[in-house]
């Protein structure tokens, strides 16, 4: 029996799987964020959901990503739970380099 990272490896080499796989790399972070979060804190889901005054089914569909199939979280969900484990949310905008820039930072110096 394969391990779940011996099959993403293996259904990877797909080039459709690896296009949809790294369209959702910021929602497997966001959840990978709030797992972390949570063991550091030392808490259970049922804890996290107690402290946001939810239940505890929430708190595992929120941590295993099933809001994105009718919505995705809302920024006050978000921090209801980051304060429930002991953070706070912090959201940044990264600007993308343009290609352009890019092209030009690529180019060989002479």
């Amino acid at each position: 029996m394969k391990t779940h990272d011996e099959m993403v490896h293996e259904w990877i080499q797909d080039p459709a799987f690896a296009q949809e796989y790294d369209a959702m790399e910021q929602e497997f972070a966001l959840f990978d964020e709030l797992l972390r979060a949570r063991k550091e804190a030392g808490l259970t889901q049922a804890e996290v959901a107690e402290r946001m005054a939810t239940q505890p089914s929430v708190v595992a569909r929120l941590e295993a990503g099933g809001g994105r199939q009718k919505h995705s979280p809302s920024l006050a969900t978000l921090q209801k739970y980051a304060e429930a484990v002991g953070c706070h949310l912090e959201i940044k905008m990264v600007r993308v380099p343009s290609r352009r820039t890019e092209a030009i930072s690529n180019q060989p110096r002479t």
